[in-house]
C-alpha cells in the first residue's frame, strides 16, 4: 500500500486523493513543484504516465495551515504548489523536473502569467542530495538549450512543509471544466508555452549551431567497420559482459570517443570505480555530444545514452552515482567507445582537451 509522508496529519481533508494514493499497489515517491496557479500545474502533471495523484496546496511560508485567502494575499510567504505522488519504476524524478519546464515560465520571478506576486512564482523542492543534483542538472540543461530567451530563475530549495489546499481546489479542472478553461485561456499560459515549445531549437540558440558534417555509415558499412560485439552494442542496444571488456578497469588518463563518429563523450577525469564491471563516469565530457532517450525495453523505464551525431547506443545513466559530485552514474559499454590517451590527443586532433590533464 502506498502512502503520502509529506502531508501533516492535521491538514485539510483531501480524503479522495488519499484514497487513490492508499489504494495504489506499487511503490511511490513524492515531489513538490510550483509553477503558478495550481489548478493548471495539477492538471498538467496528472496526465503523465506513472503519476498516481497530484495534490494542490501551499509551501514555503511562515505560518501553519494557511488558507487560500491568506496565501493569495501574499501575506504568509507561501507559494501555490503541487505535491506529485508518483511511481519511480514508471517515471523518474528527473523526468518530472524535465516536464515542469514544459508547463511553466521558469524565467519569471514576479509571478506566473496573469497571476502576479511571489505566491505564484515557480519552484522545486528536494528531499535528498540526489534529487537536488538531478534538479540542478535539469535546470542546467534547459538553461543551456536555448529554449528560453531569458535566464532560468526557478529556485531549487530544500523541502518544506506542504499544506493541502481546500477541497474545492482539488481537481478543479475536472469539477469546473468551463470555468477552468476560461481561466486558463485568459491567463496567457498556453499562448506562451506554444510560442516557446513550437520553435525549432536551432532557431532559438544565440549562436549558430556547428554542423558536424558527419554522415552515419550504412548498416552494411557498419558491419564491416565494427566487430560483431561492437555492432550488437551500438546498433542493437546490446550490453557487453561486465568485468570482461576493454575499459572497465582502465586507469590511464585520456578521453573516450564514439567508436564510429569519434565524438568526444567522456573523460578519465570523471571516471570512477562503481563496482558494476563497466566503465562508469559521473558526467559527460561534452553534454552536447550525447542525447538521452527513454528506454522501456525492461520492466522499468531507464534512460539510454546515445551519441548525438553517431546515433549509436553507448549505455545508460542512473541516479545512484556519487552524492559528492553529480549523483549520476553513466554506465557505458567499452565496445561503443574508443579510448584516446593523453599522449595521442594532439595527433588525433583533440588538442583542446589536453588542458584537462595539466
Amino acid at each position: 500500500m502506498a502512502s503520502c509522508s509529506l502531508i501533516p496529519p492535521d491538514s485539510q481533508d483531501v480524503s479522495k486523493k488519499m484514497d487513490i494514493i492508499n489504494e495504489y499497489k506499487g511503490e511511490t515517491s513524492e515531489a513538490i513543484f510550483a509553477g503558478g496557479c495550481f489548478w493548471c500545474t495539477e492538471s498538467d502533471f496528472e496526465k503523465l504516465d506513472g503519476v498516481v495523484a497530484v495534490i494542490s496546496g501551499y509551501t514555503g511560508g511562515k505560518t501553519d495551515k494557511p488558507s487560500y485567502k491568506e496565501v493569495s494575499s501574499g501575506s504568509t510567504g507561501h507559494i501555490e504548489a503541487i505535491l506529485v505522488v508518483y511511481d519511480p519504476s514508471i517515471i523518474t524524478y528527473k523526468e518530472l523536473v524535465d516536464h515542469l519546464w514544459e508547463v511553466i515560465d521558469p524565467t519569471d520571478n514576479g509571478g506566473s502569467f496573469v497571476d502576479r506576486g511571489s505566491q505564484y512564482t515557480s519552484g522545486i523542492w528536494y528531499q535528498t542530495e540526489e534529487e537536488k543534483n538531478l534538479a540542478e542538472l535539469s535546470k542546467k540543461e534547459i538553461g543551456e538549450s536555448g529554449r528560453f530567451d531569458k535566464p532560468i530563475v526557478t529556485p531549487i530549495l530544500p523541502i518544506e512543509t506542504f499544506y493541502p489546499a481546500e477541497e474545492y481546489h482539488q481537481d478543479y479542472y475536472k469539477k469546473n471544466p468551463i470555468r477552468y478553461k476560461y481561466y486558463r485561456e485568459g491567463s496567457g499560459r498556453d499562448t506562451f508555452l506554444e510560442s516557446v515549445w513550437s520553435k525549432k531549437i536551432e532557431e532559438v540558440h544565440s549562436e549558430p549551431q556547428k554542423e558536424s558534417g558527419y554522415i552515419k555509415p550504412s548498416d552494411e558499412e557498419l558491419k564491416k567497420i565494427l566487430t560483431p560485439l561492437q555492432y550488437d552494442v551500438t546498433q542493437k542496444e546490446g550490453t557487453e559482459k561486465p568485468f570482461d571488456n576493454a575499459y572497465w578497469d582502465n586507469k590511464e588518463e585520456g578521453i573516450y570517443v564514439d567508436i564510429v563518429s569519434k565524438e568526444p563523450l567522456f573523460s578519465s577525469t570523471n571516471k570512477y570505480k562503481s563496482g558494476t564491471g563497466w566503465p562508469t563516469f559521473d558526467r559527460p565530457l561534452d553534454p552536447e555530444n550525447i542525447i538521452e532517450k527513454a528506454d522501456k525495453k525492461l520492466f522499468v523505464t531507464r534512460t539510454e545514452i546515445r551519441s548525438k551525431d553517431g546515433d549509436n547506443h553507448i549505455g545508460h545513466v542512473f541516479t545512484d552515482g556519487p552524492e559528492d559530485t553529480t549523483g549520476l552514474r553513466y554506465c557505458m559499454n567499452s565496445a561503443a567507445m574508443e579510448f584516446i590517451p593523453v599522449s595521442d590527443l594532439k595527433e588525433r586532433e583533440f588538442e583542446e582537451y589536453i588542458q584537462l590533464f595539466e
